[in-house]
């Protein structure tokens, strides 16, 4: 097969976070650890190009992932490999797209990336295999998800035995035993010590480290996000009031309050009658401008990002933070006010 490989920019040999927001492009063969890769593919595989594209512009152009497909089709890919990510989130994610947009243009493809990347939420409908925790796993890695590529080449279904993680499309079956047998079974698992034993595994909640603070807050630029459903009057971009898909951002310049009639809250969780009388209580534009006046805080950002954070999912939470991040990295924002109901 002719397989096209994606790295970021940093395995790519392009640089580390100075380089983040480097654009999506196209490499003729194998770069950085796709070299590695390609001689574990053997002979029968070749591949022709690297797709590469920045941490941060991956994360906040979720576009990048069909535009790099397409040009790899256009090189006659017939395959699409992403990673190994390990647990860097950007990275994941761009993994996750990848392999997602190549399955929607019919091409098989398979990512790399350890279980507690967050990018799993992302690949929903692909095929993933586990990687190790960091780089210097690198060549373990490479050996299974060559291993795992090949086995896909062959028109072969990945397993657990496989490594395969993340979500799996569910198909029914026949069980040998029925529900009062398998509950019976289960319970005698558990108290013969496998706490763990279970059919339906529950998701795995993981923990956030916060930043370090800002050194002096009077000389920052901050920008004011939100998950309360906080959008200009009239909703134009259609923000969902519960399980939100998607997040919107709008402009703030030469605003000093975000007043009646101009703004108002579509969340569905709450009555919004308080918010909407006065839609400084969900984005607090009308204080933010008076600690921007009183050096409080040394600059306001011209735009605020928001989403509804009613009912949505963890996958999409996760997701909307990564592209949050990136966005106002690339901003050069140095704190965030994030303001929840």
């Amino acid at each position: 097969m002719k397989i096209v490989h994606y790295v970021n920019q940093f395995f790519a040999g392009m640089g580390g976070e100075d380089s983040a927001g480097t654009g999506p492009e196209l490499r003729d063969g194998a770069t950085g650890p796709g070299r590695k890769l390609a001689s574990l593919l053997g002979d029968e595989h070749e591949i022709i190009a690297t797709a590469v594209c920045g941490d941060d512009y991956a994360a906040s152009h979720p576009e990048f992932a069909a535009e790099l497909v397409a040009r790899a089709k256009e090189r006659g890919a017939e395959m699409i490999v992403a990673g190994p990510s390990f647990t860097s989130g950007r990275y994941g994610m761009a993994c996750a797209r990848i392999a997602a947009a190549a399955s929607e243009a019919d091409l098989p493809a398979l990512a790399s990336m350890h279980p507690d990347n967050p990018g799993i939420g992302e690949a929903a409908g692909t095929t993933v295999v586990e990687s190790g925790l960091t780089a210097r796993q690198m060549k373990d890695s490479l050996e299974r998800f060559a291993a795992a590529a090949l086995k896909i080449a062959s028109g072969e279904e990945l397993t657990a035995r496989d490594g395969r993680i993340g979500p799996v499309a569910r198909t029914n079956r026949f069980a040998a035993d029925n529900a009062a047998q398998r509950a019976v079974a289960l319970v005698l698992t558990r108290l013969g010590g496998d706490r763990d034993a279970t059919e339906i595994p529950l998701p795995d909640f993981d923990s956030v480290t916060p930043a370090a603070p800002i050194a002096d807050a009077g000389e920052a630029l901050f920008a004011l996000v939100t998950e309360g459903g906080f959008v200009p009057f009239g909703n134009p971009d259609r923000l969902e009031s519960a399980r939100a898909t998607k997040w919107v951002r709008h402009s703030l310049d030469g605003l000093d309050s975000a007043d009646e009639g101009a703004f108002m809250s579509v969340h569905g969780g709450f009555s919004t009658v308080w918010a909407n009388a006065d839609p400084n209580r969900i984005l607090p534009l009308d204080v933010a401008r008076e600690m921007e006046r009183e050096g409080a805080i040394g600059r306001l950002h011209g735009e605020y990002l928001g989403t509804t954070g009613n009912g949505t999912t963890v996958a999409d939470a996760r997701r909307f933070g990564m592209e949050w991040a990136a966005d106002l990295r690339q901003q050069g924002i140095q704190a965030a006010i994030l303001t929840a109901t």
